[in-house]
This record gives C-alpha cells, sequence and structure tokens, in this order.
C-alpha cells in the first residue's frame, strides 16, 4: 500500500520510519496544511508538485488533522483522487471536526507506526478497495459472485419501515442462491425477532459482539449462534431482548463482528436505529460506552447504506433533516434512497413526482426507488411471522424490492438473460418445475369457457 504522510515535522519523518518497517510504502512526507493548501490552489514550490504527484499514486492520506488542516478543500481534493484520509488528532478537541467529515478519529497523533499500519488494513477491508479483488481471484470461487458486502439499513425517526425493508433486502439477496446473513443491530428498539417469530431469548448480535471482542468470533460461532430463516438461505443474527443490554454493543464490538460477517455469508444486511448523534461533547467520560455506538460502528463498515424514507409529507421532512447526517456519517459510501410505502392519499395527484421533486430540490437526490404501500400484505407477513414475499409473492411491495435489488444491490451477470436467470431459480426449487409443467397441463385441458372466465370474462349461456 502506498500513502502520503501529511503530518509537521519532527513527527512526520518519525512516522515515515515506523510506516516502512510495517511494508507500508511512504510515496513523501509534506508538511500538515499541504493538502489544504492544494485544495484552495494556495500551495507553490516544491510543496504543491509533491503533493500532487503524490495524490495520483497513493492510496491513502495520513494527515495530522486540525482545523488548519482539516479542511472541505483537503476532504475534496483527496475525494477526486480517490484517496482515503487516516486522520491523527493531536488533541479530543479536533474529533468533533473530524467526525464532521465522516473520517475516524479514533487515532492519535503519537500512535506508533504499527497501529497506524493496523488501521490502514482494517480500512481497506471495509471498503473493499484492497479485499476485493482477491476475494474475486480466490481459488475456488465462483465466477461472477461479487465480493462479501454490508448493507446497512437506515432511516430516520418514525418508523418509516427500516425493519421491513431489511427483511426483503435479504430475503431477495438470498434467492440466487447466495448465503445472507440478517443482523439486529438497533439499540433503541430491536424488532426483528418479534416481526419473524423468532425467540429473542438467544446468543444472537450481542454474543457475536463479545466473542468479536476477545478475538474469537469464527465462521462456525456464527453459525452456531444464528437463526435459520425457514429455507430461504438467510441466517438471522437477532437483537437485545432489553434495550437496557445497550452497552453490549459497542464501537469497536460491532466493527468487528461485521468484519467477521464477510468471511461466513456474501451479503450482511444489517439493521440500525435511527439516531446518528455523538455524545462525546456532552459527557465527560471519553472511554465510555455511546448509546448510538451500534449505529455509527455499521455505518463506518458498511459499503452501501439503504436509506429509508416514509412516502408521506411527515417522513419526507424527518428523512430530509436526517439525510445531513448521514452523509457526513457515512462519508463516500453509497447512499441509495428507498421512498416507503407511497400512497396517492396523502400526497395527492402524482404523488411518486411531489416526492422526487422534493428530494431534488432539498437535498440533491434525483436517483430514488419507490415502494407501494400494501397494507393486506403486511398484516398477513406479521401475523404469519414471515417475510412479505413468502407470505405473498405477487405482492406489488415485494416486486418493487424485487426490482430494487437487481438494479442497486446485486445487477444479474453479463451475458445473462431473464429466461436464464428463470432456469436456474427452477432448479434450485426442487419439485417447482413438475409442478409448474402439471398446472400448464391441466390448464390445456380446460375448455374454452372455463378459461375465459377465469380471465374474468363474461360466459354467453349456450342457445338451446
Amino acid at each position: 500500500m502506498k500513502v502520503l504522510v501529511a503530518v509537521d515535522e519532527p513527527r512526520g519523518a518519525d512516522l515515515a520510519d515506523q510506516l516502512a518497517a510495517e511494508d507500508i510504502e511512504v510515496v513523501a512526507v509534506v508538511a500538515a496544511d499541504a493538502l489544504a493548501l492544494a485544495g484552495e490552489d494556495a500551495a507553490y514550490g516544491s510543496d504543491a508538485r509533491i503533493t500532487a504527484v503524490a495524490l495520483r499514486e497513493v492510496e491513502a492520506v495520513i494527515l495530522q488533522a486540525d482545523r488548519r488542516t482539516m479542511t472541505a478543500a483537503a476532504v475534496a481534493l483527496c475525494d477526486r483522487q480517490g484517496v482515503r484520509i487516516v486522520a491523527l488528532c493531536a488533541r479530543d478537541a479536533d474529533r468533533p471536526l473530524v467526525d464532521a467529515y465522516g473520517v475516524s478519529s479514533t487515532l492519535t497523533l503519537t500512535d506508533p507506526g504499527w497501529r497506524i499500519a493496523e488501521a490502514l488494513t482494517m480500512a481497506g477491508l471495509t471498503r473493499g478497495s484492497a479485499s476485493a479483488p482477491a476475494a474475486a481471484d480466490e481459488p475456488g470461487a465462483e465466477p461472477g459472485r461479487p465480493s462479501p458486502r454490508v448493507i446497512a439499513v437506515w432511516g430516520p425517526a418514525g418508523s418509516p419501515g427500516r425493519s421491513t425493508v431489511a427483511v426483503e433486502l435479504a430475503l431477495e439477496l438470498a434467492r440466487g442462491g447466495r448465503r445472507v446473513a440478517l443482523v439486529d443491530a438497533d439499540a433503541h428498539a430491536p424488532a426483528l425477532a418479534l416481526a419473524l417469530g423468532l425467540a429473542d431469548e438467544g446468543p444472537g448480535f450481542a454474543a457475536a459482539c463479545r466473542h468479536a471482542g476477545r478475538g474469537e468470533l469464527t465462521t462456525a460461532e456464527l453459525e452456531r449462534i444464528s437463526t435459520p430463516l425457514g429455507q430461504t438461505g438467510v441466517r438471522v443474527l437477532t437483537g437485545i431482548n432489553r434495550p437496557s443490554r445497550w452497552p453490549e454493543l459497542s464501537h469497536a464490538r460491532v466493527a468487528a463482528a461485521l468484519e467477521a460477517c464477510r468471511s461466513w455469508v456474501e451479503f450482511t444486511v444489517v439493521d440500525v436505529s435511527s439516531s446518528l448523534e455523538r455524545d462525546e461533547e456532552i459527557v465527560s467520560d471519553l472511554d465510555g460506552p455511546r448509546r448510538n455506538a451500534a449505529t455509527l460502528a455499521a455505518l463506518d463498515v458498511a459499503d452501501q447504506v439503504v436509506a429509508v424514507a416514509a412516502a408521506d409529507p411527515v417522513g419526507i421532512a424527518r428523512f430530509l433533516r436526517g439525510y445531513t447526517e448521514l452523509r457526513a456519517t457515512v462519508g463516500s459510501t453509497p447512499v441509495a434512497v428507498l421512498a416507503n410505502r407511497l400512497r396517492p392519499g396523502a400526497l395527492g395527484i402524482d404523488a411518486r413526482g411531489q416526492v422526487r421533486r422534493t428530494l431534488d430540490r432539498f437535498a440533491g437526490i434525483r436517483d430514488v426507488w419507490f415502494v407501494p404501500y400494501d397494507a393486506r400484505s403486511a398484516d398477513a407477513a406479521l401475523l404469519a411471522g414471515r417475510p412479505i414475499a413468502e407470505v405473498a409473492p405477487r405482492s406489488p411491495f415485494a416486486a418493487a424490492m424485487r426490482r430494487f435489488v437487481g438494479e442497486t444491490l446485486a445487477p444479474p451477470a453479463p451475458g445473462v438473460s431473464r429466461r436464464e436467470q428463470r432456469e436456474r431459480s427452477i432448479r434450485r426449487a426442487p419439485g417447482r418445475r413438475e409442478r409448474a409443467v402439471r398446472g400448464d397441463d391441466r390448464a390445456s385441458e380446460r375448455p374454452l369457457d372455463h378459461r375465459a372466465q377465469r380471465r374474468g370474462a363474461v360466459a354467453v349461456p349456450k342457445a338451446r
């Protein structure tokens, strides 16, 4: 890995030597404010030339972060070059500034080189930039399979349908024969176990976090503490059964547990709570547990965020207020916006167009996917304790979620037609093809007027 060290001397040279001992190639060492000056076109001389050349080669920048160096121009410059920022904070007062730009602030300027090298490796695994090609080229890996991904499902306060969307996303992702994990990381109001009719007294995600904190979380242990969701191929890690247990879901534990899921399944869908507040500024214990640590850790680890908004005036207003904070939290992580429970009654004529224009005008969101309101199917699924797509396969909600997954999260492989996809799904379902064939034969044996009645035509009485 190639890095650029933007740290003032003499710490910059010492850090470069320590990183070199950890097999990290340091392309150059520049002043801490070199990025900020280059982003504002105020740099000149050798520093400007060295910074411009190094940014084209490196994968990350080790930045001494403070109000002088951590500026919007510096972050935008790194974003344009596709370079990650690893911030080193000299003071605790600089951490809120770093967090506001969506950059992790767990490292300090005095940390040894081996710890910074470890953070570089973890950052590469988190974003999938360094490990994605290697995962695809592993011996025995199936061609066309994507690298393991973590998908966080977030939504503002007011129950926009985060848990329902998370369940359906996991089910649709598992349709291609993939292994999928569904994780309940909501520290405020966990609901997956109750919605799916699962026991909430089991070990679940809290046990996974405890094992991950000790470095003992293995694939076999994840298989043991998870619960299968019927025959769907989805494994569920249920959430805490009492909100008072939230200290068990610390930032480090949640991040380590979700990283361990990458070697267990292909897709990990995480249901998180709505609050994104950081309480470091209002408490004196900087090392104590944080109520929203599970949500922030899941968003930091996630490769994709699905932001759910309730498609009504109140839900859209709440979403717009929380979306800015979400973007500041996730940084450059892709965010797909899903407008849930779309119905004309709450928005009048052209409800879809009103939501689209509002999000575009006030948040600059142009790509929006819509999910219709289907109360009957949702009630039937909640009564049966099963996903909507299982209880009502032809539900418009299930169809919209299937289209959303196919367009954004798991697009079909190039060169695979819809007919081939259908044949593969039929082959994966034992006995489904035989039932379909027998049903077609019976339909062909029916009289013509019976088939007309099935289509809703009016039967004409025969003349005597």
